[in-house]
């Protein structure tokens, strides 16, 4: 396997590992079984199939990543050998080692199937994953965490009032106009983690946190009360620290 494959399937891995999620969380959010992330990361291509699987699948997991999935698509394709086409003489022997027309006819029909439900798969994962973008690293503010109070505001509407206790000192708060993942570590330790829907709003008191938004137009920060706005656009992927 040559350097340039190499390096594809490690650059897979570190930037999920630099975010910190699972292959089986990862799985979970785009909708690819963690058996084929696992195979993009160790470059084991044929557990993954044709080369127009690979690169769907390399496409969507690229976008998750924050990791460009042209380039990675171009990296894939540099290492692939040419499709290599039939001689005459080789056409020549096919004809007279010809299968059967009904076994012929089963088994294109067979893979057409196939094919059509695999392209399926991969258009119907690119249309339903959110667009994430680069993560952005923003500097220390002041805040915490500790208190959660859900907030019942159908999906769509404007954004739910703040909570009792958002204006507190030392406190930040969280409110969702749209659904998002997040994940809320407070001294250290993780207080909220999963995707969440519209119209939830929580509040944390501690001595620090770090809060990682997967949609972050759909989230608003309040700090000791104030509105600090959304800390980017919808489908960005955004990480902020605060600390005391």
């Amino acid at each position: 396997m040559s350097g340039a494959s190499e390096a594809l399937g490690e650059r897979f891995r570190a930037a999920r590992e630099a975010r910190g999620i699972s292959l089986s969380q990862a799985a979970e959010q785009i909708r690819i079984r963690s058996l084929y992330l696992a195979a993009i990361e160790d470059e084991n291509w044929t557990t993954i199939g044709a080369p127009v699987y690979i690169r769907g699948f390399l496409r969507t997991y690229a976008r998750f990543l924050g990791l460009d999935p042209e380039e990675a698509v171009a990296a894939f394709n540099r290492v692939q050998p040419p499709a290599q086409s039939p001689t005459p003489t080789d056409l020549t022997r096919g004809e007279r080692r010809s299968t059967p027309g009904w076994l012929s006819g089963a088994l294109l029909w067979t893979a057409g199937t196939i094919a059509v439900l695999l392209i399926a798969f991969v258009v119907f994962t690119e249309l339903t994953l959110p667009r994430r973008g680069t993560v952005q690293t923003v500097p220390l503010e002041t805040a915490s965490a500790a208190v959660a109070t859900p907030l019942a505001t159908p999906q769509g509407s404007p954004s739910p009032p703040v909570p009792a206790g958002a204006g507190a000192a030392n406190s930040l708060t969280l409110v969702l106009s749209a659904p998002s993942w997040m994940r809320v570590t407070v001294d250290g330790n993780v207080s909220m983690e999963g995707t969440f829907p519209a119209g939830i709003a929580k509040t944390f008191h501690g001595k620090s946190a770090l809060v990682r938004i997967g949609n972050a137009g759909a989230v608003e920060i309040y700090v000791d009360g104030k509105n600090l706005g959304k800390l980017g656009k919808s489908g960005d992927v955004v990480e902020r620290a605060f600390s005391l």
